[in-house]
């Protein structure tokens, strides 16, 4: 196996976890924080802004199954990319989007990417670009959320209005 790691802030780390972990080659998707200065922040911190974490999604694949390419175009298309202040409801720095590269063909790449979408689309696209400098899993209760809490996940994505009824 050709393990590798991918880091996608994508508004509600809740929200955006199906997508990646319904997707052959992808053998974990966990919650948590990254972006910030402090060490080991708790969910309360990040979502009041207190730290200057996004939420976070680290995502554990096979390389030889799905390609960072493929992990972006996922993320880019599950997400409202020309949104500057957060996503849906969520609103704040916690909630924008990030793309925390590993190496220079993942910060290509997504370079690459967000250029197309602006060009085709004609609008400004608000997807930030940084290194990763670490990665703090959120707690336990985060994890899986659509899996362990159906009910409020769902309750969740139609009030944030990523899902129409």
């Amino acid at each position: 196996m050709n393990s590798k790691t991918a880091y996608f802030a994508g508004g509600c780390f809740w929200c955006i976890t199906p997508a990646f972990n319904e997707s052959e080659g992808v053998f974990k998707v966990t919650s948590g924080y990254c972006g910030g200065s402090e060490v080991n922040p708790t969910y309360n911190e990040v979502k009041s802004q207190q730290t200057g974490h996004r939420e976070t999604i680290k995502i554990d694949y096979d390389a030889d199954k799905i390609s960072f390419d493929k992990l972006l175009d996922i993320f880019i298309n599950g997400v409202d990319p020309f949104d500057e202040g957060g996503q849906f409801i969520d609103r704040g720095h916690s909630y924008t989007l990030a793309v925390y590269y590993n190496n220079d063909k993942e910060k290509e790449y997504t370079e690459k990417a967000i250029a197309e979408l602006e060009k085709t689309s004609g609008r400004k696209v608000y997807i930030a670009l940084e290194p990763f400098g670490a990665f703090y899993s959120a707690e336990e209760e985060h994890q899986n959320y659509y899996i362990n809490h159906p009910e409020e996940f769902e309750k969740e994505l139609i009030e944030s209005g990523r899902k129409k009824i």
